[in-house]
């Protein structure tokens, strides 16, 4: 995935994806450990996207680079239920 693609997700998105790549990254070092990897530099790239997604998150955290917004319906929505509490 490039950081195109990442800064166009929104943050709810964004994390999901960095959940799907560690989870993916892990599954990838367990197998490395109990068998054999065809392609040992898949657990490169695979680090490499890890840190990507995280450092695109954390520049949107700090408002560095911002991360797609929500969509415009959704967002009066969730202003309208907290309020009604």
């Amino acid at each position: 995935m490039e950081t195109d693609e990442i800064r166009r997700m929104t943050r709810a998105e964004a994390q999901s994806a960095l959940e799907d790549a560690e989870r993916s990254l892990w599954n990838l070092k367990f197998r490395q450990v109990t068998q054999h990897v065809e392609n040992p530099l898949v657990l490169r790239s695979q680090r490499r996207e890890v840190a990507r997604i995280k450092t695109i998150l954390r520049e949107d955290q700090l408002g560095l680079r911002n991360l797609a917004a929500t969509t415009a319906s959704a967002a009066p929505e969730a202003e309208a239920e907290n309020g009604d509490q």
